[in-house]
């Protein structure tokens, strides 16, 4: 697991250069984005994990690296806030239920509409497929059809498949991303 977060690290780093990082973390409820928060923050999954109300806010350090982590809720009453958080990010990343296709019109829908918002205009969009440790889950084509991720321009784009629990794919994602980021 430790990997996963090094490689999270070196992706953020070669993306901005910089020693700091401020990236927001959206997703419909129960997709896993409090999962990924808590994995880079304590290198540890837990099932115990407790449903976002608003928003939460961690600052993580790693090596010289800071990262101004904001997790929004997902549930349909907040949804309508992740503008707020995602405004003068310098990434989203977008969290998807790979194994819940019942619920991939409605990400779609909810993100589209995010990145319809002029003040997001340019920052560079994250989406990871998780739990693909789970049986049926989407493979990446399918999210990326199904999502409409394809549509999306005057952005990096990039998506995933991924589980917070293990590190199934983890480590090859985020190695790919830290090698091919500028």
């Amino acid at each position: 697991m430790t990997s996963f977060f090094s490689s999270v690290f070196y992706w953020f780093s070669s993306i901005f250069f910089s020693k700091a990082a401020e990236i927001s973390v959206v997703g419909l409820q129960a997709s896993g984005k409090t999962s990924f928060v808590n994995v880079i923050g304590s290198g540890q999954w837990s099932e115990d994990v407790v449903p976002t109300v608003a928003f939460n806010y961690r600052k993580v350090r790693k090596g010289n690296i800071t990262l101004k982590i904001w997790d929004v809720a997902g549930q349909p009453k907040f949804r309508s806030m992740w503008e707020r958080y995602c405004n003068g990010v310098d990434a989203i990343i977008f969290v998807v239920d790979s194994a819940d296709t019942e619920k991939f019109d409605t990400a779609r829908f909810e993100l589209h509409q995010l990145l319809s918002q002029a003040s997001l205009n340019g920052v560079p969009l994250l989406v990871l497929g998780n739990k693909n440790d789970v049986d049926g889950h989407a493979p990446v084509k399918d999210l990326i059809k199904a999502l409409q991720l394809d549509k999306i321009q005057g952005r990096p784009v990039s998506c995933y498949s991924c589980s917070m629990k293990s590190q199934h794919n983890l480590d090859i994602v985020l190695r790919w991303l830290a090698e091919r980021s500028h």
